[in-house]
C-alpha cells in the first residue's frame, strides 16, 4: 500500500506540473491573441478572427459603447457608405454588448440597416449580420430577443424577400441547396427555427404581449403567398416549406401548443387573423401526394417538385396532428377550403388520416427501410392516433365516431366481402389497425362505442357494429380462411392483434355477452389443441448448422403462438360467465400454467397487467376445478413461500446497514400485497379444496429453516398457536400471529369459511384458551387480563366469529388503544357466553317496522 501511495504521489506531482505549464502558456497565448484582435480592429483591417469565428465569442471581451459611438456606428452601417466603411463598422458592432445595442436610441434606426443589409449581395457581410443576430439570441433575455426577432428584423426581411420580384423559386423547379441563394435563404430560416424552439423555455417569464409578437410575426410570414390571379401563385415555394425542410415533423408548433399559457394565444391568433394557414395545411392532403416517390437510395443536396410537396405534406400532418389534440385548436374546424366548395370537418380530416394508413406509398426493400419509415404517413398517422387514444376527451371528439371507424375497418370489411383489395404491406396495415381498434377497446366509452356505434338508441339491425365485424374477421383469420394472407410470415402476429382486441371486450361482461354467439372461444381453443400438438411434433435439431436454427425459429414461433392462444383463453376468466367458457375448452390446466410460468419469469410488470392477474386468480379460485389448477401449477406454493421470506425472513440480498424499524401497523407494508393475495385466492370453492379433510400438522418440533408451503401451513404456523413449539419457531411472534388474525378475520366472514374452520379445527377454542393464558399472576391467583396487540386483535376476532349479524345486531371493539386512564374499555373474556356489552339492543317494533 505505501508503494502504491508514493507512485500515485509521483504522478500526481507530474501531471500537476504539467497543468500549471499548460494554463500558463494559455494564458500568454490568449493575451498575444487579444492584443492582436484589438490592433487589427483599430486599423480597421477586416478579419474572421472576431465574427465568423465560433470560438472569438468565447474570446471575444466586450467594450461599453456610448450613445454617440452607437449613432456613428449606425451612420456608417447605412447601405449608402462604402462597402470598406460597413465591414468596419459591422466588425466593431461584434464587439459591443448586445444589451447595450438593444436599449440604445439608435436601435430603431440600425435595425433599418441590418435589415436591408441581409440583402447584400456579399454572401460573407450578410452571414455576419446573421452571426450578429445569432449572438444576440443566445446572450440576451428574452424581451431583448423578441426585438430582434420580431421588429422589422429577419422575419421582415424574408416577408419582403419572398413577395419581391427577384424571388423567382417554384416547386415545380426543386430546390437546389448547394446554391449559395438558397443556402443563405435557409440560413436565415434555421437561425429562426432554432430561436422558435428555444423561445418557450423563457417566455412564460416575461409579459404575454412579448409572446404575441413572437407568435404574430412566425404566423405573418407562414402566411405569405401570392394574390390567387398572380400566374405563380399555385407554383410558390413559399415559406412554410423552408421550415418544413428544416423542422419536418414541426416540433416548434409542439413546443408552441404545450403549455396552456402560450397555446392559448396561438390558437387566439390562428382563428382570428391566420386561419388560412389551416386551410392551406388542410388543402395539401390531395390524393396525388400519395402516389410521391420520396425516399431515394441517395442522399443529394436537391429536392425536386414532388419532394418538396412530399416534406411539406409531412409537416401539414404533423402540425395538423398536434392541432386535434386540443380543444382550442378543434374548434378552429370545419375549414374552407381554397378553391373548393364545402368545408372540412374534423370527422373528414380524421378519415383522411386513418386512410393514410393503408394508402400511403410503398418501400423499397433496404437499408433505408427504417429509416424512411418514420416518415412514412402510416407511421406518422399511427403516432397521431396513438396520442389521440391517450387523450380522453379528443378521442371521444375525434375517433368515436362511425364514420372514422368505417374507414378503419375498411380493409378488414374488404377481405371478409372477399372483394378486391389494393393495399401494400397488408398484413402491417392490419395490425396497425388492430393497434388502434385495442387502445380504443381499452376504455370504458371506447368499449361501448364499438359494441353499440356512434348512436345506441338508433342503431339499426341492418349495419352490424364494429365489435360483429372484428369477431367474424378474427374467427376467419384463426380459420385461415383469408386466400390474401395465406403463407404470410407474420400472419401469427396479425392473428395475435386481432385476439388482442377481442380479448380487450370479452374482459368485461358486456363484451362477452355481445361475442357469445359467435363461439369465438371454441376457435382459439381449437386453434391452441392444434398449435400444441405441433410443438410437440417439433423435429430435434441434427448436426447440420442451417438445419438446426430454422428448426429453432420454427419452435420458437410455434411456441410464441401457442403462448398468445393460452394468454387468450386465460383471459376469459376475467369474467364468471368466460371462467365457465374457458372450461368448457379443455384449457384450464394449461391456462393457470402459463399464468404462473409468466409471473415466475415476471413478464407481466406493468400495473395494469398485475391487476388483470389478481382478477383472474379471484375468479379462478371460486371454482373448485381453478382452485385446482392453481395448486397443482405451484402458484400456492410461490404465494406462500414468497409471504413467509417477507414476513419472518425479510430479504436476503439487501445489505444490513442498521437494524429494521419495528413495524408500526398491524401488517407491514412489505406485506400488504401478499395478504391482499391471500384473500382474494381463499374463497369458500378454494379454502374447501384446499382444507377439506386435512388436519392440522400440529408437529413437536419445528425447525426455523422450515418453510411452509400451503394453506394448512398458514393455518398451522400462522393462526392456530397452540403450542410452544410453534411460538418459538417464529423470528417475529407477534407481527406474524397478527397478520395470521387479521387473516382469519377476513376469512371467517364467509360464514361457510367459518364452519369449516370451526368444525375442523375448533378456531374459537384455541383464542379462548389463547386469552385464558394472556393473563396477569398474583399470589391470589390469575390476574387480569393483559391488553397488547394480540389479546385485542384476538377479542375482536372472538366477538365477530361468535355474534352474527350488522352494525344493529351485534357491537365489534375496536382493535386501537383510547388516549387516558382506561387505554380499552371493551371487556376481554376467556370462555362463553359472551359479554353483553357486544349484543346491540333490539329495536322496537315501530323503529323496527320504519
Amino acid at each position: 500500500y505505501r508503494e502504491m501511495m508514493h507512485a500515485l504521489k509521483n504522478v500526481m506531482m507530474v501531471v500537476v506540473e504539467s497543468l500549471i505549464n499548460k494554463f500558463e502558456e494559455d494564458r500568454m497565448r490568449n493575451k498575444e491573441l487579444d492584443s492582436k484582435t484589438k490592433k487589427e480592429c483599430q486599423t480597421g483591417y477586416d478579419t474572421d478572427n472576431c465574427s465568423d469565428s465560433d470560438s472569438s465569442f468565447n474570446q471575444v471581451h466586450y467594450t461599453f459603447m456610448s450613445q454617440e459611438q452607437l449613432q456613428l456606428l449606425v451612420e456608417r452601417l447605412d447601405p449608402i457608405q462604402p462597402k470598406e466603411v460597413r465591414q468596419e463598422a459591422l466588425q466593431t458592432l461584434c464587439f459591443a454588448p448586445p444589451s447595450d445595442i438593444l436599449n440604445s436610441e439608435s436601435w430603431p434606426n440600425l435595425r433599418k440597416h441590418l435589415t436591408m443589409s441581409l440583402s447584400d449581395p456579399d454572401a460573407a457581410f450578410s452571414e455576419k449580420i446573421l452571426r450578429f443576430y445569432a449572438k444576440t439570441f443566445s446572450s440576451s433575455p428574452f424581451n431583448m430577443t423578441r426585438e430582434v426577432y420580431t421588429s422589422l428584423g429577419i422575419w421582415s426581411h424574408l416577408e419582403l424577400y419572398f413577395l419581391s420580384g427577384e424571388y423567382c423559386l417554384r416547386i415545380s423547379a426543386g430546390l437546389d441547396i448547394s446554391n449559395t441563394d438558397v443556402n443563405r435563404l435557409l440560413k436565415k430560416v434555421r437561425l429562426l427555427n432554432e430561436y422558435q424552439k428555444e423561445a418557450p423555455s423563457s417566455w412564460i417569464r416575461h409579459p404575454e404581449k412579448y409572446m404575441e409578437e413572437v407568435v404574430e410575426s412566425t404566423l405573418s410570414l407562414l402566411s405569405v403567398k401570392h394574390e390567387p390571379d398572380h400566374p405563380a401563385s399555385p407554383d410558390f415555394l413559399s415559406p412554410v416549406y423552408f421550415l418544413a425542410l428544416l423542422d419536418i415533423k414541426a416540433v416548434w408548433f409542439k413546443k408552441w401548443t404545450h403549455a396552456y399559457y402560450s397555446r392559448t394565444v396561438v390558437f387566439r391568433l390562428l382563428e382570428k387573423k391566420y386561419k388560412s394557414l389551416v386551410s392551406i395545411s388542410q388543402g395539401k392532403f390531395t390524393w396525388n401526394l400519395f402516389l410521391l416517390s420520396h425516399c431515394g437510395d441517395k442522399q443529394n443536396f436537391s429536392y425536386t417538385g414532388p419532394e418538396l410537396q412530399y416534406i411539406y405534406f409531412v409537416h401539414s400532418l404533423c402540425l395538423l396532428g398536434r392541432l386535434l389534440i386540443y380543444k382550442q385548436g378543434r374548434n378552429l374546424f370545419p375549414v374552407q377550403l381554397k378553391n373548393k366548395k364545402g368545408s372540412v370537418s374534423i370527422t373528414d380530416l380524421l378519415v383522411l388520416f386513418t386512410q393514410l394508413i393503408y394508402y400511403s406509398p410503398s418501400y423499397p426493400k433496404t437499408a433505408l427501410a427504417a429509416q424512411t419509415d418514420s416518415y412514412s404517413p402510416a407511421s406518422l398517422v399511427m403516432e397521431i392516433l396513438q396520442v389521440f387514444c391517450d387523450q380522453t376527451g379528443c378521442t371521444a371528439e375525434c375517433l368515436y365516431t362511425d364514420a372514422v371507424i368505417d374507414a378503419l375497418l375498411h380493409p378488414v370489411q374488404s377481405l371478409l366481402s372477399g372483394t378486391e383489395v389494393c393495399i401494400n404491406y397488408l398484413e402491417t396495415t392490419l395490425i396497425d389497425v388492430a393497434d388502434i381498434l385495442a387502445r380504443i377497446a381499452a376504455v370504458e366509452d371506447g368499449l361501448s362505442f364499438l359494441l353499440y356505434g356512434e348512436n345506441e338508441k338508433n342503431a339499426k339491425d341492418d349495419s352490424p357494429t364494429a365489435v360483429h365485424v372484428i369477431v367474424q374477421f378474427t374467427k376467419k383469420l384463426l380459420h385461415d380462411d383469408i386466400s390474401l394472407l395465406s403463407g404470410s410470415e407474420i400472419l401469427p402476429v396479425v392473428k395475435g392483434a386481432f385476439i388482442f382486441v377481442c380479448r380487450q371486450m370479452y374482459r368485461t361482461c358486456e363484451g362477452l355477452q355481445m361475442l357469445i354467439p359467435y363461439g369465438l372461444h371454441e376457435c382459439i381453443g381449437e386453434a391452441w389443441k392444434k398449435t400444441s400438438l405441433l410443438s410437440e411434433r417439433v423435429p430435434t435439431p441434427v448436426t447440420d448448422a442451417d438445419l438446426t436454427s430454422s428448426v429453432s425459429l420454427e419452435s420458437k414461433n410455434t411456441l410464441l403462438w401457442e403462448e398468445t392462444l393460452l394468454d387468450a383463453l386465460l383471459n376469459f376468466s376475467a369474467t364468471p360467465k368466460g371462467l365457465f367458457l374457458l372450461h368448457s375448452t379443455g384449457a384450464m390446466n394449461d391456462c393457470v400454467n402459463f399464468m404462473f410460468s409468466s409471473l415466475s419469469k415476471k413478464l407481466q410488470t406493468n400495473e395494469y397487467e398485475e391487476f388483470g392477474n389478481r382478477v383472474i386468480v379471484t375468479q379462478m379460485a371460486t371454482t373448485p376445478t381453478g382452485a385446482v389448477a392453481l395448486q397443482r401449477s405451484g402458484f400456492i406454493k410461490a404465494l406462500v413461500t414468497e409471504l413467509w421470506s417477507l414476513l419472518e425472513c425479510g430479504k436476503d440480498d439487501l445489505r444490513i446497514t442498521q437494524p429494521k424499524s419495528t413495524p408500526v401497523d398491524p401488517i407491514d407494508q412489505s406485506c400488504q400485497k401478499s395478504f391482499l393475495s391471500l384473500i382474494n385466492l381463499l374463497t369458500y370453492p378454494a379454502v374447501f379444496e384446499f382444507l377439506s379433510k386435512q388436519d392440522i400438522p400440529n408437529k413437536p418440533m419445528y425447525s426455523f429453516r422450515e418453510v411452509p408451503t400451503d394453506i394448512i401451513d398458514i393455518i398451522d404456523r400462522l393462526i392456530i398457536l397452540n403450542s410452544e413449539a410453534k411460538i418459538h419457531s417464529l423470528f417475529s411472534y407477534e407481527q406474524s400471529h397478527i397478520f395470521g388474525l387479521r387473516l382469519l378475520n377476513v376469512l371467517c366472514c364467509e360464514l361457510n369459511t367459518l364452519l369449516l374452520l370451526e368444525t375442523q379445527y375448533k378456531v374459537s377454542r384455541v383464542l379462548l384458551t389463547a386469552q385464558e393464558e394472556n393473563v396477569t399472576e398474583t399470589s391470589e391467583g390469575p390476574g387480569d387480563f393483559i391488553i397488547d396487540g394480540l389479546s385485542v386483535e384476538r377479542n375482536h376476532v372472538l366477538v365477530r366469529i361468535n355474534l352474527i349479524g350488522g352494525p344493529q345486531e351485534r357491537i365489534l371493539p375496536l382493535r386501537v388503544l383510547d388516549k387516558g386512564s382506561d387505554p380499552y374499555p371493551w371487556p376481554m373474556f376467556s370462555s362463553f357466553p359472551l359479554p353483553k356489552c357486544y349484543l346491540a339492543e333490539i329495536p322496537r317494533r315501530a323503529e323496527f317496522r320504519q
